[in-house]
């Protein structure tokens, strides 16, 4: 079992190889419509051509950056991929208005002290979303954002909680992204077994994704994690603790790589404590953030 308290807050290594919903769910607030705004405003440039069908979750995000194009699998080396899904879930729920963090009191309790509580329980549209938030939802008492990410990782000791673990989660996301057109679906022989893959099948979208992750810290870089776009820059923040935000710089050159990892940094040095104070900060990002990096 991996540990949060073991994921290191620096850089991997490189590598030597170069709609809305109706009027009458009005429970879904104002997260939905950020989250629709947002998503518009990056389409706007990049994706006119695309349907609607070809807009990525967070999660879906993190396991295209992470799969092997030809191959269809993630790296076998890779353990820290299952709980960076998790905490894009819990983000995603965060921006989609369905979760935030309970008020932090008189004591001013910290981000990982505080418990993660349900602000809608208004479906999402995505099994897995909707999953995780019924999870959150009935559970008394609530949790912290980094027991969540361990229960539904199903990295507890508890047996009584493993029920909470989400299963499948990398095959289910996968699943999504043959339906959306961007993966397919094939079978591979390992010698002892027989495993189902999913190659790249749409190199566009994954390529424009690479594009999104690239540009946030070269050409548009703003130098404040408060101007960024939320998703965007919870996406780098949880493509780094998922351990597959190299793929999206190794194609870089060289001195643009070492630009766009000296940025990274600079985002991964600073503190959630402090960052989740300012106006228009999402706290529960921050504290998903604050759960990988301390």
């Amino acid at each position: 079992m991996t540990s949060l308290t073991q994921r290191s807050s620096g850089l991997v290594q490189r590598r030597t190889e170069a709609s809305r919903s109706s009027a009458a769910d009005k429970d879904r607030g104002s997260g939905d419509e950020d989250f629709e705004t947002h998503r518009g405003e990056e389409e706007e440039e990049d994706d006119k051509g695309d349907s609607k069908e070809t807009r990525l979750t967070l999660m879906e995000e993190v396991l295209l950056l992470g799969l092997k194009d030809r191959e269809g699998y993630t790296s076998f080396w890779n353990d820290c991929i299952s709980s960076g899904l998790r905490g894009c879930m819990l983000i995603e729920l965060a921006i989609r208005g369905r979760l935030q963090l309970e008020a932090c009191g008189m004591r001013r309790k910290s981000l990982l002290a505080r418990k993660v509580i349900c602000k809608s329980d208004a479906p999402t549209g995505d099994v897995l979303l909707d999953e995780a938030l019924k999870h959150v939802k009935e559970t008394q008492p609530p949790e912290t954002v980094q027991s969540w990410i361990e229960l539904l990782s199903g990295e507890t000791w508890n047996p009584l909680k493993l029920h909470y673990q989400l299963r499948n989660v990398r095959e289910r996301l996968a699943k999504n992204l043959v339906e959306k057109g961007v993966l397919t679906t094939e079978k591979q022989n390992f010698l002892l077994f027989d495993m189902t893959t999913h190659p790249l099948t749409n190199d566009n979208i994954k390529q424009r994704l690479v594009k999104r992750v690239q540009e946030a810290v070269l050409e548009k870089w703003v130098n404040d994690p408060h101007r960024m776009d939320k998703r965007l820059l919870a996406l780098i923040f949880l493509a780094h603790s998922s351990d597959v935000l190299e793929n999206a710089f190794s194609p870089l050159l060289d001195d643009q790589y070492d630009l766009a990892m000296k940025r990274v940094r600079q985002l991964l040095d600073l503190e959630p404590e402090g960052e989740s104070t300012k106006t228009n900060a999402n706290e529960l990002l921050w504290a998903v953030v604050a759960a990988f990096t301390k």
